[in-house]
């Protein structure tokens, strides 16, 4: 065999292994905080396929420099030019037609697929709808439908569909309105209203789980770290009985 062909199996051999090793590490161990909403299953499930698809690229790429650093580095004496090494031209054409149709296939899936997928139940109807403002360096919350505005806490009902209609109070600050836990996350724009929707699916607070919390995702300025509010999603019963409280308490 010839010395070039043994060193294309040797890397060959690495390549598969290092990549069977990483895709077995992605199936056992998982990356995200609670996924808390419907949206976060479509967005979680896209995230996996690009990785999954992700692990043999990156594996190949390690093992060739690895390989090549290793095998091939000075080994002392005087240093000069090694051999010219020529273009393989189907090599680059492979590599080229395969990187091509990777590209091409996550464009379309989980792309297009999933971006379909989250506008097809951002169009439709919610069952609650929750204004947000953002301000340095806090946040407002409204719900207009039970004339209930607080500072202190987005509590949100399990199993409905919510409806955030965001925007900021600041004239010359953008934030932007994010929720871990549900992995929706828009901007927040003075003199514009933007808006995202999620279906919250388990229960669950923020002194349980940090992921349950309103983050401002776009830096705002000195105190941008700290511009948080919890977020509680409880049974539809304990919702209203929140509500009821909050109406009271004006």
């Amino acid at each position: 065999m010839k010395a070039a062909h043994r060193h294309a199996l040797v890397v060959a051999l690495l390549w598969v292994a290092l990549t069977i090793i990483g895709e077995i590490l992605l199936i056992r161990y998982n990356p995200f905080p609670v996924a808390a909403a419907e949206e976060a299953e479509v967005i979680d499930h896209a995230f996996r396929v690009l990785m999954h698809m992700a692990v043999p690229v990156f594996a190949f790429v390690v093992v060739v420099l690895l390989y090549v650093a290793l095998r091939f580095r000075a080994r002392g004496g005087v240093a000069g030019d090694g051999p010219p090494i020529y273009t393989h031209g189907a090599g680059v054409a492979a590599w080229f037609l395969a990187t091509s149709a990777l590209t091409i296939a996550i464009t379309v899936y989980p792309g297009i697929t999933d971006l379909l997928e989250l506008r097809r139940r951002e169009a439709q109807p919610p069952e609650v709808l929750v204004r947000v403002e953002g301000m340095r360096w806090a946040w407002q919350v409204t719900y207009p439908q039970y004339g209930v505005t607080t500072l202190e806490e987005m509590v949100l009902p399990v199993g409905k569909r919510v409806r955030f209609e965001v925007t900021s109070r600041d004239t010359d600050v953008v934030h932007a309105f994010w929720v871990p836990a549900f992995r929706v996350k828009i901007d927040a724009v003075p003199g514009l209203v933007t808006y995202t929707t999620a279906v919250p699916t388990k229960v669950g607070s923020f002194h349980e789980n940090s992921a349950f919390r309103i983050q401002c995702a776009e830096m705002c300025g000195l105190r941008h770290a700290y511009m948080v509010m919890p977020v509680r999603v409880v049974p539809e019963e304990e919702f209203k009985a929140w509500l009821a409280l909050q109406r009271q308490r004006r």
